[in-house]
């Protein structure tokens, strides 16, 4: 199975209205970075065991490590929780920024260091998500 097929499984086991959110943020990402990488992290480890909410990643950059090893990673992450819905913009050096920079303008979001959480799409203003995600991909280098 491909990525897009993937990411269209996973979107369709999302109960409503999450489901349709989760479709239109989607749509509303490839729009905002055309022609980026796409990526599905099903959440499962080597070892099988659940680590993380499987998450739809756009783009990409080099996580560089401590003692020198590096990663390629997802630049953008759209994950479903239990409360709502999530996007990572990964890569931001400073952890403050994204809050100080977008969360009051967000609309009924929370913002901590590199992630972003809602409820609800229209919860927030779509613009404002946009700027966010530009900014972040533009920090790192990502396409």
């Amino acid at each position: 199975m491909n990525v897009q097929e993937q990411i269209k499984e996973y979107i369709a086991s999302l109960p409503e209205p999450k489901r349709s959110d989760m479709q239109d943020l989607h749509a509303h990402i490839v729009q905002v970075l055309p022609g980026c990488r796409l990526w599905f992290d099903n959440g499962i480890n080597s070892e099988n065991k659940t680590v993380s909410n499987p998450t739809i990643g756009y783009g990409f950059y080099t996580i560089k490590y401590a003692d020198g090893k590096t990663r390629i990673f997802f630049q953008i992450g759209l994950s479903a929780n239990k409360t709502g819905i999530s996007v990572y913009v990964m890569g931001i050096k400073d952890k403050a920024y994204l809050a100080q920079k977008f969360g009051e303008k967000l609309g009924k979001a929370s913002v901590t260091g590199y992630c972003i959480k809602f409820k609800k799409l229209q919860d927030i203003n779509l613009d404002v998500l946009d700027a966010a995600i530009v900014y972040g991909v533009g920090m790192s280098g990502g396409d």
